[in-house]
């Protein structure tokens, strides 16, 4: 799929990033001993390759190649205070020629924080101030390429009373994924505030968000109960406009483990508008290449999603469909081997068709290598 860098607004209004992967928890949810005065140093180092055949053959001269390096620093001057840091390298290897892709990052080469912040902790509540990921329902750090889209922000997080956390997010600057370093502040008051309830068999959560960078409000509330074996979960957002009409959109999703196979069935439906996010949402449609938020046309959506997945030894499989009722599909391959326990290799092909394909759709392909250490 051909990769643009929107505007800020357009970004933040009704998202559409291209491409996928496993979304970042909020960092940091550490509760292991400290010990004062210590610094821990991991990192690892990424080469990923992306090709398709939108306007050539897929091993045609639109690919690229990019080789990155992150490199995690954490210091700890107390058992209740820490200093975290994750600075992101990267060299694209091939020129920019008709590529669909340009450089990731935005340039040639480059480098920046990704994180830097400072942590504290006192019994059960836990602030974090700075440069973060976060990972709230309709407001996260989207995992793709070299480095996750990050945040600048001051988050709360409390978890005194049994099962549930309570999280509030105060956030001033977005870096979108693939977008380089840190440009642009969000503007007004933009925060998250969330509470999460889990206690194995039953979860939920509920959240309201003020986006006035986007010029919108929403409320979002989620609940999902596992009966041992088969889970059954639902999902409700309305966003409020400022301007234009409001939207609503609620989801249905059921899984469970067959044989060892997971498999996942789910539906979205989208009504009078589509859905505002930032970054990436968790919407149970949602694809590879394709946010069910983003496709709603005037008209309501219904859109489907079907899955199977099975990890054998070192390797994971995943295949997947969905139908987004407006002349778009997508299918989904994604393979995962743990070499080692240091090296993890990954391939996903999708196969995507829409409105503006046509009859005809756009076959993506994504190898990817990642050293940890």
């Amino acid at each position: 799929m051909r990769f643009t860098k929107l505007s800020l607004m357009a970004t933040i209004a009704v998202s559409a990033a291209s491409g996928g992967g496993n979304i970042a928890p909020l960092e940091p949810v550490i509760e292991t001993p400290v010990t004062i005065n210590t610094t821990t140093i991991s990192g690892k180092l990424t080469g990923y390759y992306i090709t398709d055949d939108s306007s050539d053959d897929i091993f045609g001269d639109h690919h690229q190649l990019a080789l990155g390096a992150t490199l995690d620093v954490s210091h700890n001057f107390a058992d209740w205070l820490s200093a975290n840091f994750s600075a992101v390298g990267y060299l694209n290897t091939l020129d920019l020629g008709n590529s669909t892709y340009g450089y990731f990052e935005d340039n040639k080469k480059g480098a920046y924080f990704n994180i830097a912040n400072l942590t504290a902790t006192y019994r059960d509540t836990t602030l974090v101030a700075g440069r973060q990921l976060l990972d709230t329902p309709m407001l996260q750090g989207y995992d793709w390429l070299l480095a996750p889209g990050s945040f600048e922000a001051y988050t709360l997080m409390n978890s005194s009373i049994e099962n549930i956390t309570l999280i509030g997010s105060y956030v001033t600057k977005w870096r979108p994924n693939n977008s380089g370093e840190f440009d642009d502040d969000l503007l007004g008051d933009n925060f998250a505030l969330g509470g999460v309830y889990d206690d194995k068999a039953l979860s939920g959560s509920i959240w309201f968000y003020n986006a006035d960078a986007g010029e919108y409000t929403q409320a979002y509330a989620d609940l999902g109960y596992d009966f041992g074996g088969t889970k059954v979960e639902g999902q409700f957002v309305n966003t409020d406009f400022d301007a234009g009409n409001d939207a609503t959109a609620f989801g249905a999703k059921v899984s469970a483990s067959l044989s060892g196979v997971e498999l996942g069935a789910a539906y979205n439906h989208l009504a009078d508008n589509g859905t505002a996010y930032i970054g990436w949402n968790s919407l149970y449609t949602n694809s590879w290449n394709s946010s069910v938020a983003d496709q709603w046309t005037p008209g309501d959506i219904n859109a489907f999603k079907v899955a199977a997945s099975k990890t054998y030894n070192a390797l994971s499989a995943e295949v997947s469909y969905a139908d987004y009722d407006n002349s778009r599909y997508e299918t989904d391959v994604i393979l995962g081997y743990e070499l080692t326990k240091s090296v993890d290799l990954g391939m996903v092909y999708s196969n995507t068709q829409s409105a503006a394909t046509g009859d005809n759709s756009v076959n993506q392909f994504e190898l990817y290598a990642v050293y940890k250490f």
